[in-house]
């Protein structure tokens, strides 16, 4: 199993594999293509501009999308947040160490989360309504020192979510195509950050809707193409090849010693060592933030309790029909390592899914996977790219260095930042890669980085009492506590502390659950010799937007204009959405971690042919329904605007010079809830109402 022995992210395993597709065929995906996001991205931004007036020269609409975004582009980019590479590739090789139930974990670790976010979003639009990124809010509450921890928290959550997804996805074009691990590494972040320099959080929606479509594209068609082949041939003769799989090479753990049981006590202890990691990458992950600000109030609990649900089936069905293949196939000719097993170093770099898809549609397969984990990688890192350049200009550039700064001096430190973070995140995934880390290891070990300020920012948006000692020292002694736990269980348990037994699974879940739960004792304790009562309505005092400057090229405008934030809805309205959210929150909570699977752990059950076609199915059918919420819903939200925009290129109603302010022919302003769209007056000015591409 790979969590019991990660191997060496170094050793050299692929020359008994040669890549099925050339280095040019590489090439064109990481370069090429990431190029042609770059251009499409700058062209639909300059036609958003000219029919919509979306103007990303400007902050609000650069960072936040003027917080309009509606509930079908939200959903989209709530499942594209953690349609990582390592959801595609981590999720099949669960499955292929502890059989069906790892994909299950894997999934079940992130959809309560995701849904849960949906109450602290609407949280923060209730309480802080300006708001552009989770330190603000810190910040304001609790002063300078509160805010540098939680900034060295966030950013270090951000730097290893992106090494864990360039470390897997860096492996998988490296034997796929023969590509240098170490150039796949800096050439996959150039695209992102040439469109995300360009587009900011509105081009980081777009192309996360257009590269979530194409992966559940190519999901679906492996969930077809996978019972077409004569080995496989239907879900009742995979069943057999994995009973076969088993008696050749029993998992450990496992109840009966197969892979077709929720009993194992392994993936058991992945599932809750995923949760905990989960959870610390949601709370703490400012790209979460910044699109809960992006979309408008009314959108946000449908947009990530739709999603959430959705996305579920994801690494559920990929992960279950294509480990399964991988282990039915393994000792088929068809297989690209037979006649050998898969070795630890490559279950670990996560080529247990591209050895699955060459396996059943040949270099077809082997193409499939390298676009689906090329977009998947660069539709999360440019999420965490936005994230990272709204840090560096609104909390550190602006909050520390120039509290006067104008739109354009933030704008132009946000793009610093998303070349900064690019580099440093590729310099980074090259360190961890060259002292033998690969994908297994930074996921089984990511929570003990990510979940230390899981209850101190809790706390922050829902407890008025929480104290400023509290917040600044309960999570600094969480993390030492969790990294001392997960060092010391280490050494405890296998006499070293190496690379090698610190990716075990035991010390990793010990060291994940210390650093997340932790913290809640000390937060509580510490708060007791000094509670706050903090006032919510003094975050509504804070005036966080910005003033927009004239535009010079449009003469129509001479004065100043304020850029108004979208917050029609009532107080009552959005405390309602926040009941809605947490009844959701428990419910995803015990429908996947406690009604649905626990009952099959302690029962032992081992899946007949028929439960595990039935399992199979309801797999597939949600995933294609996934496929319709991601890929169409956004269509159809935005079908307004989409109008608008035709009607505008159509007619040749294209704004000169507009800077996203009035329009040439009287004033207007962009409100995401009222779902109408209108035309302002003028030389064919266009503004939306209701806004969701």
């Amino acid at each position: 199993m790979v969590s019991s022995a990660p191997a060496s992210a170094g050793e050299d395993v692929y020359f008994q594999v040669p890549p099925p597709l050339s280095q040019a065929v590489g090439y064109v995906v990481v370069v090429v293509i990431g190029l042609v996001f770059a251009i499409g991205m700058i062209f639909v931004t300059k036609l958003l501009k000219k029919t919509v007036n979306e103007d990303n020269t400007k902050t609000e609409m650069f960072i936040t999308a003027n917080r309009s975004v509606g509930t079908g582009l939200t959903a989209s980019a709530v499942i594209s947040s953690w349609l990582w590479s390592t959801a595609i590739l981590g999720s099949s090789l669960v499955g292929y160490s502890y059989g069906i139930s790892g994909p299950f974990w894997f999934a079940a670790g992130c959809s309560p989360m995701i849904v849960f976010f949906a109450l602290l979003g609407m949280v923060c639009k209730m309480r802080i309504p300006e708001a552009h990124t989770l330190l603000e809010i810190v910040r304001i509450r609790y002063g300078t020192v509160a805010h540098i921890v939680f900034m060295f928290l966030c950013l270090l959550n951000n730097l290893f979510a992106v090494a864990n997804m360039l470390l897997g996805a860096s492996a998988a074009i490296n034997a796929l195509t023969g590509i240098h691990t170490i150039a796949a590494t800096f050439l996959v972040p150039v695209g992102v950050v040439l469109y995300t320099f360009v587009g900011g959080i509105k081009a980081t929606f777009l192309t996360d809707y257009i590269h979530t479509f194409a992966i559940l594209i190519i999901i679906c068609f492996f969930t077809v193409k996978a019972f077409t082949i004569p080995e496989i041939g239907s879900i009742g003769g995979l069943y057999d090849l994995v009973v076969s799989a088993a008696l050749r090479h029993p998992p450990t753990g496992n109840h009966g010693s197969t892979y077709l049981t929720m009993t194992s006590k392994d993936g058991l202890l992945f599932g809750i060592l995923h949760l905990c990691a989960n959870f610390g990458l949601v709370i703490m992950d400012t790209s979460f933030f910044v699109k809960a600000f992006a979309a408008s109030p009314r959108a946000t609990v449908p947009g990530y309790v739709l999603g959430g649900i959705m996305y579920f089936a994801i690494p559920w069905c990929l992960g279950t029909l294509m480990s399964s293949v991988a282990l039915g196939l393994e000792n088929n000719p068809a297989f690209p390592t037979y006649p050998r097993r898969m070795t630890s170093t490559e279950v670990g770099n996560g080529l247990v899914l591209p050895y699955a898809a060459m396996a059943i549609a040949g270099k077809g397969g082997a193409a499939a996977i390298l676009l689906a984990t090329f977009m998947a990688v660069t539709s999360t890192l440019s999420a965490q790219v936005i994230a990272v350049s709204s840090i560096i200009s609104f909390d550190i550039y602006r909050t520390y260095f120039r509290p006067q700064a104008t739109d354009a001096d933030v704008i132009r430190w946000s793009h610093y930042g998303v070349v900064f973070f690019g580099v440093v995140a590729a310099a980074f995934s090259t360190l961890l890669f060259y002292v033998g880390v690969n994908l297994g290891w930074t996921l089984y070990m990511l929570g003990v980085i990510t979940c230390p300020g899981i209850f101190p920012t809790v706390f922050t948006l829902l407890w008025k009492h929480q104290s400023r000692a509290a917040v600044i020292i309960s999570p600094i002694l969480g993390m030492l506590t969790g990294i001392g736990v997960w060092l010391g269980s280490s050494y405890a348990l296998y006499g070293a502390v190496t690379i090698e037994t610190t990716g075990f699974a035991l010390p990793c879940v010990y060291g994940t659950v210390a650093s997340a739960f932790s913290p809640l004792p000390y937060s509580l304790i510490i708060t007791v010799f000094n509670p706050q009562n903090y006032d919510w309505e003094d975050f509504k005092k804070e005036k966080l937007a910005f003033a927009a400057t004239p535009s010079t090229t449009n003469t129509s405008s001479s004065s100043t204009e304020v850029e108004k934030l979208d917050e029609p809805v009532s107080q009552a309205v959005m405390r309602r959405w926040a009941y809605i959210a947490a009844l959701f929150s428990a419910a995803t909570f015990l429908g996947h971690w406690v009604l649905w699977p626990l009952p099959m752990y302690a029962s032992k059950y081992i899946f007949s042919k028929s439960f595990f076609t039935a399992w199979v199915v309801v797999a597939i059918i949600w995933v294609w329904g996934t496929l319709l919420v991601a890929g169409f819903y956004p269509i159809v939200d935005g079908r307004h605007q989409l109008g608008l925009i035709w009607t505008a290129v159509r007619e040749g109603k294209l704004r000169k010079g507009s800077s996203g302010g009035e329009s040439e022919g009287g004033g207007s302003e962009t409100s995401s809830t009222s779902g109408e769209a209108e035309k302002s007056g003028g030389e064919g000015g266009i503004v939306v109402k209701g806004a969701d591409i």
